[in-house]
């Protein structure tokens, strides 16, 4: 429930409760001691849904808008005629007011937007560098991010300039503000003694994982905007919510900015395309669902002027996702193909292991150099196989020529390899 709270002008009191009659609802009237330019307080107790409803009426009616309107939500509303209002005002979502107000809620002051971002940037990069998903989720508690976010897309639906403009301004320069942190903390502390000697940040798994994103990596960011709206407009788990839509933003940015640390391009532009990927379809996601579920300005002359600027925004947020797109699909088919390779590779293994042909030799993968710039510019994979034999077998001359054979016929593809052979013995 909500308590409506309108503090009436001179002379509109008349106006207040005709529309409250109209509308089907319960009030109250209080007199008003002030400076005299109000001369009642009228309290409407009333669903969620029947605020935006009695808001339009009043605004309608012509109530003065320079006087107040307080809605609040009422913990416990303890009457039987609750229930008829609910039934005569269905509905989940909020009302447009509210969710003006608490759009402009959700995302803080500047001062305070950055101090958080920068603190859940610094534990997420370390979280990176120590490979560690906890540290890297409760990192994302801190983050502010959806706030900004949703703020935007609601700043359109209800043609709220401001409100758009700095939601995007927020976004935007958080991401750089990530990057740039993860960086300048890669960067100090690369070389010293908390990174082990010669350490790559690629050979990370965590830092992997946002280098070699997947098409499917889509699926967060969609599915962080849909819940992202879906408790903005319902009021419900905005802190989880935040979480999910932190996850899919502040990751790839820090590994972006260890990627500038550490001199890796690669590594800038696969995690850059997957946050800008993300960034931009849960502002896509968030626009269609806040339009969708029926969010308009109040002034029904705006309504043409809105929904001009929600299809602009649908068309370059759809154009630009398609662009990044055909670069994550990329990724997608190189991490494939890579893949494929190094499995092709250790299934030959394991059958040549078991081929009666090599005697008592065992063949082990042990390294497959491969990687995801080389699909596209043709580099040749290079594998190296470890053979244990018994002690005193010898090999055939072109041993490693027939090795290679084997491999390239498995996998179809040209390969460089190098066989390492090792004398063993095992005890019982």
């Amino acid at each position: 429930m909500r308590l409506v709270q309108v503090f009436v002008p001179r002379g509109d009191l008349d106006l207040v409760l005709e529309t409250a009659e109209a509308t089907g609802v319960d009030y109250a009237v209080s007199e008003q001691t002030c400076r005299g330019e109000f001369e009642a307080l009228v309290s409407v107790p009333v669903p969620p849904a029947a605020v935006e409803p009695f808001l339009s009426e009043l605004r309608a009616s012509g109530l003065d808008e320079g006087s107040y309107t307080v809605v609040t939500a009422a913990e416990t509303v303890v009457s039987d005629r609750a229930d008829e209002l609910h039934g005569e005002f269905a509905g989940t979502r909020i009302s447009r007011e509210e969710l003006q107000s608490r759009a402009a809620d959700l995302a803080p002051a500047a001062s305070t937007y950055f101090i958080l971002l920068v603190v859940s940037t610094a534990i997420a990069t370390a979280g990176l560098l120590l490979d560690s998903a906890a540290t890297i989720i409760g990192a994302m508690v801190v983050a502010p991010l959806m706030g900004p976010a949703l703020s935007a897309s609601v700043g359109v639906v209800v043609d709220d300039d401001m409100l758009a403009r700095r939601g995007v301004v927020l976004q935007v320069t958080g991401i750089c503000v990530a990057v740039a942190t993860a960086a300048a903390i890669g960067w100090l502390l690369r070389g010293t003694v908390l990174l082990p000697p010669g350490f790559d940040i690629t050979t990370v798994p965590e830092v992997r994982e946002r280098t070699t994103p997947s098409v499917l990596a889509l699926f967060l960011a969609l599915g962080s905007g849909v819940a992202g709206v879906v408790s903005l407009v319902r009021n419900v788990g905005s802190v989880l919510v935040g979480v999910a839509i932190a996850v899919a933003l502040v990751p790839p940015a820090a590994t972006a900015g260890l990627g500038i640390a550490w001199g890796h391009p690669t590594v800038v532009v696969t995690a850059g395309t997957l946050v800008l990927i993300n960034l931009l379809s849960i502002n896509l996601t968030a626009l269609i669902l806040l339009w969708l579920s029926g969010y308009r300005p109040h002034r029904t002359d705006r309504i043409d002027h809105a929904y001009g600027q929600l299809r602009s925004r649908v068309v370059m947020l759809v154009v630009a996702i398609a662009i990044l797109s055909l670069v994550l699909g990329g990724v997608t088919y190189g991490s494939y193909q890579t893949a494929a390779v190094e499995h092709d590779i250790q299934t030959e293994l394991e059958a040549m292991t078991d081929d009666p042909t090599f005697d008592e030799f065992a063949f082990h993968e042990r390294t497959v150099d491969y990687e995801l710039v080389d699909v596209y510019t043709g580099g040749q994979p290079s594998v190296t196989v470890l053979v244990e034999r018994p002690p005193g077998d010898q090999e055939p001359p072109d041993f490693a020529d027939i090795v290679r054979e084997r491999l390239e016929t498995a996998t179809g593809t040209d390969l460089e390899v190098a066989v390492e052979l090792v004398d063993t013995q095992r005890s019982g």
